[in-house]
């Protein structure tokens, strides 16, 4: 398995650099949610490769598979971000991926995340670590929010409701030592297993922007919930994921307390 993801995420990485810098056409799925052909052409090559090996595998992807309403624990599903960070990518600004992870009975079992700008490759096995480039990562050991670096982000729609998300953010940057914005969960959630950032924090997040990540946080030795500390982060839309050391606090700032 390990194999087949590193090939998967080392054939979408050509795709992204091949288009990475160029005057690519740029279509929207609404006011701020842009879609590129690098995202489409990444998103094929990943739906081909998995369908020719594994026909009998579901698949869940940002632009071209539906959701499914309910998930048979029979199957096999492979979910894919073909390019996280699309807005950072065609402002030639570096910080994007490819993200694909493997669930089966409901549960991430592999995930891979790749920058082939960076070359910067996390890969995650459940019950068998998480490592960087080969070598093995953790969360940090800070547990006091003062001196917390968070990362976070803004979903695409701010504009119609700013004040909600600005008041969470104002909660976080008023207890912690600073904030910082990548426009990755992806990336976001592999600097939080790497032990850069003690937290991450954001909402209205698919399932593909998150899975891999949630699997190298958690082999890291994080902890990843969503908004109320449950176990609905995947597919509910809003995630919290730390160091495990901070993560109670995270939970009492988001609730208010």
């Amino acid at each position: 398995m390990e194999v087949f993801l590193n090939r998967l995420a080392t054939e979408s990485g050509k795709i992204l650099l091949k288009y990475f810098g160029t005057n690519i056409r740029i279509d929207y799925k609404g006011r701020t949610n842009p879609v590129t052909r690098a995202d489409r052409e990444s998103e094929r090559i990943i739906k081909k490769a998995i369908e020719e090996k594994f026909p009998n595998d579901k698949l869940i992807c940002e632009e071209s598979c539906p959701v499914p309403e309910a998930m048979d624990t029979r199957n096999r599903y492979w979910i894919i971000d073909p390019l996280d960070g699309t807005v950072n990518f065609t402002h030639g600004f570096r910080t994007f991926c490819v993200s694909i992870a493997v669930m089966e009975n409901k549960e991430i079992t592999a995930g891979i995340i790749f920058n082939p700008f960076t070359k910067e490759r996390f890969f995650a096995r459940k019950g068998k670590g998480a490592f960087k480039n080969g070598k093995r990562i953790f969360v940090s050991d800070i547990s006091d929010m003062s001196k917390s670096l968070l990362v976070t982000g803004f979903p695409y729609h701010t504009y119609k409701n700013p004040k909600n998300i600005f008041r969470l953010f104002n909660r976080f940057a008023t207890r912690v030592q600073g904030i910082r914005r990548l426009g990755s969960a992806a990336m976001d959630l592999c600097y939080t297993g790497e032990g850069i950032f003690e937290g991450f924090w954001e909402e209205n997040l698919g399932s593909w922007d998150v899975a891999a990540g949630v699997l190298i946080v958690k082999e890291a030795g994080g902890t990843v919930t969503d908004f109320s500390g449950g176990e609905n982060y995947l597919f509910g839309k809003n995630i919290v994921a730390s160091n495990s050391k901070i993560h109670k606090n995270m939970l009492k700032i988001i609730k208010g307390i």
